[in-house]
């Protein structure tokens, strides 16, 4: 595992060193399927220095990055890469967007890494050995109050197949008066729950990606995550659910609640 870890820090750091170079300076900037779908050349400079440094040292291992797909192999280890997430927060000078790494062995994620350059935070997981910031250990909120949480979503660029709007849901939760963010990078969204800065986070149409790193970071953190019917999460579900656990119930109920 020692060896795997060394790895994915080398990608993470390198491809952070490539966001942090290119921020607030000049790139180009192109548009992929639905509105303000950006990627841009340091999407893909990111990507292509990540998979160089994987390929080189693992080239049998399979790989999903956004930018590229899936790159699958005879391989019970899969790398799941998101080059930046928070792109268009990247592209428009915001520094809420990092790289984020995943590793999956057979059906488990074994390590998940997420770096977010500007801010210089470096959030890791190891199954089973915790999560961390910046090498000091970190862990959920303990707020069991629901009246007093302070919670984070996003919105996707299509609109899920779904009998619910997400502003619908959106709503419920602003109606009973609860503080919600939205930073623009679902990475960091997890990792903010995972570090106690928020309490729970919901979104709809993520992919493996988006998620991957943060996902293990979360549950390592002492986090739940499910999809919104409180079933065991996959990354590869298009409905994402994260608390401090206390909390988890209260959002299920309010996301699945039907209007009259």
């Amino acid at each position: 595992m020692t060896a795997l870890k060394e790895v994915l820090f080398e990608a993470t750091r390198e491809a952070g060193k490539i966001i942090s170079d290119y921020f607030q300076g000049s790139f180009t900037v192109d548009n992929k399927e639905g509105i303000n779908n950006l990627v841009t050349e340091v999407d893909k400079h990111s990507e292509k220095r990540i998979i160089e440094i994987i390929r080189k040292h693992y080239p049998t291992h399979s790989i999903i990055s956004e930018e590229v797909g899936e790159m699958i192999q005879d391989s019970p280890y899969q790398w799941i890469i998101d080059p930046i997430d928070g792109t268009v927060n990247f592209a428009h000078g915001i520094p809420l967007c990092c790289v984020s790494i995943g590793l999956k062995h057979n059906e488990d994620l074994i390590l998940g890494a997420v770096y977010n350059p500007m801010m210089n935070e470096l959030f890791f997981a190891e199954k089973g050995k915790g999560a961390f910031l910046n090498d000091k250990p970190i862990s959920v909120s303990t707020k069991s109050d629901f009246r007093k949480a302070c919670l984070v979503t996003g919105f996707p660029y299509k609109w899920p197949d779904s009998k619910e709007h997400p502003i619908r849901v959106f709503e419920r939760f602003i109606m009973e008066g609860l503080p919600v963010r939205r930073l623009g990078s679902a990475a960091i969204d997890l990792c903010w729950v995972a570090c106690g800065r928020f309490d729970g986070f919901w979104e709809y149409n993520l992919s493996s990606w988006d998620v991957a790193a943060g996902y293990l970071i979360v549950q390592e953190a002492g986090g739940r995550i499910t999809n919104f019917e409180g079933d065991a999460y996959s990354v590869f579900d298009k409905e994402t659910l994260a608390t401090n656990g206390q909390i988890h119930e209260e959002m299920l109920r309010l996301i699945r609640k039907k209007q009259s």
